[in-house]
């Protein structure tokens, strides 16, 4: 078979999967009674993960080289790495609301790619000599999929904000360090039951308290909700809508997930840049030449390092954590595609204007 042909097929085709694979987990998100959509939306992003490594084997074939020498193979090579990291989060979350976040993202880059590059950039093409090297396949994957793993993990950072309309609540945590292992402070109760104050002291939980009451007056002795105290420091809390019991186990579990990919992301991210600059100095006599993606992935590095300190050594958790994350998610389509709009530099590959 034409290798041409079979790349354009797949391209067009993982496309079209990823894109019933949104509306999937959106179908799933807004009919969580209908179970087989979970099924459909997992199955939908492991076939999609299969269409592009096959995708990127026939081009690795074809042209001889590892397929990360311009836009096209490292949008592609991203989508891979997305596909699988959401897969990853997906079984450890076993949330369909994973899904909802990730198959857009994935389906917007693959659309980019296929309907937006022309096709001059589509096409493979001979190395240029900088690029003959092995550290092509060990700097620029390792930094792709450390982008893939931080963009997913800040996906979820964003719908845990969205989990929890931005409240500031305390989780059981999921981080090692000072916050990591505090205890709730809450139990269930059902309507018909005295309700006490825990005994956790509110110190020991960032100012924040939490019990059960009944949801309604209605009588009914099944339902509870989740109440939110604060101490006199926190009286915006005290104003907030309380969250539901499956709304809170939700958000632990986003803040979780996405604190684990974050961490699995940050060290790949290390090893990347490292690489990049014992290949600088052998191919332009230089480890660090401050290049605009020189520069910015290591404001990158800075903020997910920050995030991760914060939950390590400051116990961070929930909001705050969440909304640094969110910000990284912009530093690192600004790192990874922004510098290539905005001006040339060494790493001049993804330029398209």
């Amino acid at each position: 078979m034409n290798l041409v042909v079979l790349q354009n097929w797949l391209d067009n085709a993982s496309f079209a999967i990823l894109f019933l694979t949104m509306l999937v987990y959106w179908g799933g998100a807004a009919f969580p009674n209908l179970p087989y959509l979970a099924a459909l939306g997992t199955a939908g992003m492991a076939i999609a993960n299969l269409c592009i490594a096959t995708l990127l084997g026939a081009r690795w074939i074809e042209a001889g080289y590892f397929p990360l020498s311009n836009l096209y193979e490292s949008l592609f090579f991203l989508t891979w790495g997305i596909t699988a990291v959401h897969l990853i989060a997906e079984n450890s979350s076993r949330s369909r609301l994973v899904g909802v976040a990730t198959a857009p993202v994935a389906m917007a880059i693959t659309a980019f790619a296929t309907m937006t590059l022309p096709s001059q950039m589509q096409a493979s093409e001979p190395l240029v000599p900088a690029l003959k090297s092995n550290w092509l396949m060990m700097h620029v994957s390792v930094m792709m999929l450390s982008y893939s793993a931080l963009m997913v993990g800040s996906l979820l950072a964003i719908a845990f904000l969205i989990v929890t309309r931005g409240q500031n609540i305390q989780l059981q945590g999921s981080s090692v360090g000072t916050g990591g292992y505090r205890s709730n402070g809450y139990r269930l109760h059902k309507a018909t039951e005295l309700i006490s104050q825990p005994p956790t002291p509110a110190v020991e939980n960032n100012g924040f308290s939490r019990f059960e009451t009944s949801s309604n007056g209605n009588g009914n002795g099944n339902t509870a909700v989740l109440n939110l105290v604060t101490t006199p420091e926190s009286p915006a809390v005290a104003s907030a809508e309380p969250l539901s019991p499956q709304r809170l186990s939700l958000a632990e579990t986003l803040d979780n997930i996405s604190y684990r990919i974050i961490g699995l992301g940050f060290p790949l991210l290390t090893i990347g840049i490292i690489a990049g600059g014992v290949w600088a100095n052998e191919a332009w006599g230089s480890y660090w030449s401050w290049d605009p993606k020189e520069t910015w992935a290591l404001i990158t590095w800075l903020v997910f390092a920050a995030y991760l300190h914060a939950r390590i050594t400051r116990g961070w958790q929930g909001r705050r954590p969440a909304i640094l994350a969110s910000a990284g998610l912009l530093v690192v389509w600004v790192c990874y595609l922004g510098v290539n709009l905005l001006g040339k530099g060494l790493h001049s590959y993804g330029w398209f204007f």
